[in-house]
This record gives structure tokens, sequence and C-alpha cells, in this order.
């Protein structure tokens, strides 16, 4: 059996039409005729947060919370591509997500093939003037002075990208075509990687499908928007327009994926490969009053995310399931499915095969996901999500069937509830003291022109 992992960044859950949510601006047609042959999860967490910790755990099984912060992967640590190249598989990454490839970060050891596609975000890739796009067309006149910078340095590497083919998204899929075909000829089975960063922001997507906004709307074009409270950059038609373009960024992620799937099919992929699609976390567009990524934004918006799994020739497929999972499963379940089981004890996470089969049930009775250096975790089961503050603050408890919007907070009503909640993680997953909140920024911008 082959294995394609095809991870996406920032791709809320309520933005892949399959799911049903209440509200999805959009229709993703592609990723939906593959959840129709596959295995559909509807409550599988990430763990630790965000980028680089979210993938040190599903390259490993293991679990980053506890312990390690973003970080580069050490010499010690092992990842399933090592497991996997032992046990004779060729082994390829293709990414533009550009974390993956700054110095040292060492996601491509142990790959037999690897390309890095450039200019996601800041990807150090562009110096110089913009010639096709404006500043000032990008920002508020609300926005500070040194986001103006930020916004600038995402646009250089936007700046002349019109056609879908031009962007690093489309990029990566078709590399990843041209991977699998030569892993094909190879004659050894074969587990690929495709890493692509959209539909992070900056929001930019092509013309074709920037078609969600007011058509009337007549001001900036926000592609990047601060992460503190929105209402101090943005009028509410600002507001609205941003996340239409959120939700054309994530359209354009579905049509790129559908160049993937064609050309899989087209080989004859799609009998003998499974295919696992993902996103690392999702986004918040305002929902609770601000954008991008924080651990004081631990709702379902950044949580909630499609998790896909299509067996060979669609096995088992066209069931949704709402058995709980953890990112750490990913690589305990690939070596499972490969008949190589018996590493398993060697990691944290828990094969789904069982799941995937329809013989059996999730391990977990709860979920833990949250960012190593902050306080606030989030513990969630089939029905409630309990999100935990820093001293000083109150508690929250959702009802996710009634209330999957989180919007009434019933923690004095539901206090046994959420202790059982709590009962179900140990420790280990708590006790650090609070910082500020400017988690994304330490370390995304970490060497890039911004640092």
């Amino acid at each position: 059996m082959n294995f394609v992992v095809v991870m996406l960044d920032s791709l809320r859950q309520d933005h892949v039409s399959f799911y049903g949510w209440d509200g999805c601006p959009i229709r993703t047609p592609h990723l939906d005729a593959l959840a129709a042959e596959a295995i559909v999860f509807d409550n599988v967490y990430p763990e630790g947060l965000p980028t680089i910790p979210v993938r040190t755990d599903l390259f490993m099984g293991q679990s980053s919370l506890t312990n390690r912060t973003w970080q580069p992967l050490v010499p010690t640590d092992v990842t399933c591509m090592q497991l996997f190249r032992k046990e004779g598989y060729l082994t390829a990454l293709v990414a533009d997500t550009y974390h993956l490839f700054k110095p040292d970060m060492n996601f491509h050891r142990a790959c037999d093939i690897f390309h890095w596609v450039r200019g996601a975000e800041y990807d150090a890739c562009k110096a110089g003037p913009l010639r096709h796009l404006k500043l000032d067309d990008h920002v508020t006149d609300r926005m500070p002075e040194n986001w103006r910078n930020v916004v600038l340095t995402a646009l250089r590497n936007l700046d002349g990208r019109v056609e879908p083919q031009d962007f690093p998204c489309w990029q990566t899929m078709d590399t990843a075509l041209r991977v699998i075909e030569q892993a094909r000829a190879a004659g050894r089975p074969h587990l690929l990687w495709i890493d692509t960063f959209q539909p992070h922001e900056p929001w930019c997507p092509p013309a074709k499908f920037d078609v969600y906004g007011d058509k009337s709307y007549r001001g900036p074009k926000v592609v990047l928007p601060p992460g503190g409270p929105a209402n101090a950059w943005g009028t509410p038609e600002q507001v609205r327009r941003t996340r239409s373009l959120y939700a054309g960024e994530a359209a354009y992620t579905d049509y790129c994926c559908g160049h993937l799937f064609a050309g899989m099919r087209q080989m004859g992929c799609l009998d003998d490969t499974a295919i696992v699609i993902l996103s690392d976390h999702g986004h918040p567009l305002n929902d609770h009053g601000k954008f991008l990524k924080g651990p004081d934004r631990m709702f379902s918006e950044l949580l909630k995310v499609p998790f896909i799994v299509r067996l060979p020739g669609g096995a088992h497929g066209g069931r949704r399931v709402s058995d709980l999972g953890r990112f750490p499963d990913l690589t305990p379940t690939l070596l499972d499915l490969a008949g190589l089981g018996a590493n398993q004890p060697a990691l944290s996470g828990k094969s789904l095969k069982p799941v995937l089969e329809g013989t059996g049930r999730s391990p977990y009775r709860a979920t833990v996901s949250g960012f190593f250096p902050a306080v606030e975790r989030c513990l969630r089961n089939e029905r409630y999500s309990y999100v935990i503050r820093p001293e000083g603050q109150p508690h929250e408890l959702y009802d996710l069937a009634a209330d999957p919007r989180e919007t009434t907070n019933l923690i004095d009503q539901g206090k046994d509830i959420a202790q059982a909640l709590l009962n179900e993680i140990g420790s280990a997953y708590f006790g650090r003291a609070a910082k500020p909140r400017g988690v994304q920024g330490t370390y995304e911008l970490a060497h890039t022109s911004l640092a």
C-alpha cells in the first residue's frame, strides 16, 4: 500500500462543504468528492499548536504539548519518514510551507526525494519595491506602521501572481504529481507528504475564486489582518471583505486539491494508495472578535479541522464518524495500515485503523489542545468543549451539539461536566505560567526579514 498525506494549513472544517456546517460560504467539490469515498472524521483534533508543533506531533506520533514548543527536529527524534524508509518505502516531501525549510528544521530528514516551493507568506525569497500591487490598497488607515511593514513583506511574494498556476499551492500539487510518477516508476511502495501553506493568510485568491464578497465594496483589500480586536483596525464592511477573501482562498485550495486528485486518478493511484487529507488547525475570522491564531482563541474555528481518510479503492468509505482522535495518532495509523504495527509501542499516539475499518472505536474519552508556552487548554469530547483560562479569568464550557458556534458559556451550571473532562487528561498537560498573547508572531517571523 502507498500513502499520500495532503497537509493543508488553516482550513476550517466549516469551510469544507461536505461537513454541512450552517453558514458555509463556499462549495468544495473536489474535497467533497473524495470525502464521499472516504472515512470522514468529525472530531480529530490538533494537540500542540500551531504550525510546527502540529507537524512534530504528526511526523513523530508523539505529543509535543507536554514538553516542547516551536523548534526544529533534533537528531534523536524519530519520524514517520525514518520508520517507513527502514521498512523499504520510498519517502518524499513536497512543501511550500516555508517553516519546514527554514534553517535546521530537519523535516526533510530521511526523505529520498524532497522539493521546496518558494513564495508563501513571509518566505525570504524576494526584495525590492512592489511592481504590480500597492501597499495602500491592502491596509486600513487604523493599522499601525509596523503592521504595514509586515503586509509589505507578504505582498512582495504575491506581487505578479495572477493565475491559479502562479501560486505556490498549485505548484506544490503539480510537483507532487511528478514525484508520484517517479515513485511509481521506481517500483517501491511510497510515502509522500504534501504540505501546502494554503489557505493560510495572506488571502489573495486568484480572481476567479475571489467571488464571495460584496460586489459594491470599494475599500482596501485586507489580505493580512492584525491579530488584535478586529474593530480596532477595520469597519464591519472591511472585516466582512476580509472574511470573503479567506473563503476565496479556501475555494482555491480545493481547486488545487482537485488537480492533485485528478492526476492521481489518471495514474491509477486510487486503487493502491491511502490518501489522508487534513489541516493543521483552522483560523479565527472574527468569530469571537479577533483574527489569527492565539491561546485565547481556543474555539472550533481554530480547532475543528477536516480529517479525511480514503483507503485504496474506497474501502470502508462513505462513512462519517464522530470518534475522537489526536494528531499523534496519524503515524501509528499509517504504520498499522502498512502492516508495520509492531512499531506502535514506541509511540504515544494510537492507531485509528479499527475506526477506519469499522471494527472498533476510539480509545479516547477526551482530547486536549493548546499552545505549549500558554496556560490555556481546551478539553473536548464528542459533545462538550471545556476551555481552561489563566488565573483570574472564568473558564468556559460549551455544548457543541446545541451551540456549535460557542456563544453561551455553561460553566456555572456545568462544572460536573468540566470536571469529568478534566479527569480524562493528565496533569502533565497543565501548569505552565501564562505568557503574553503574541505566540504566533514570536515563531512565524523567525528567519525572515521581519525578525
